[in-house]
């Protein structure tokens, strides 16, 4: 397995940043998960698992994924709008 830049961010010795969230809860109801904690490390248990994300205006809901594991919640709940540009008639 190649190292990604997640992995890099935080020292081996002091694992994961992990917030207690009502994942076994969610499993079984199939409610999404509610939370503003963005930094959050995505850990196989939360595959299959809805949240929701807070992204400074409203919450930004998603899947957990294989491909997600080792992410952070945050990086798929964007803060900023994306920019498109609008071309304008000559005046």
């Amino acid at each position: 397995m190649r190292a990604s830049f997640v992995a890099l961010a935080r020292s081996a010795w002091k694992g994961p940043h992990i917030v207690p969230l009502p994942i076994a809860d969610a499993l079984k109801t199939g409610a999404p998960i509610r939370t503003n904690s963005r930094n959050c490390t995505i850990l196989p248990q939360f595959v299959g698992v809805k949240f929701q994300v807070h992204n400074g205006k409203e919450y930004v809901a998603f899947e957990i994924t294989d491909e997600m594991i080792g992410h952070k919640l945050g990086e798929f709940a964007p803060t900023r709008k994306s920019f498109k540009y609008t071309q304008t008639k000559n005046k």
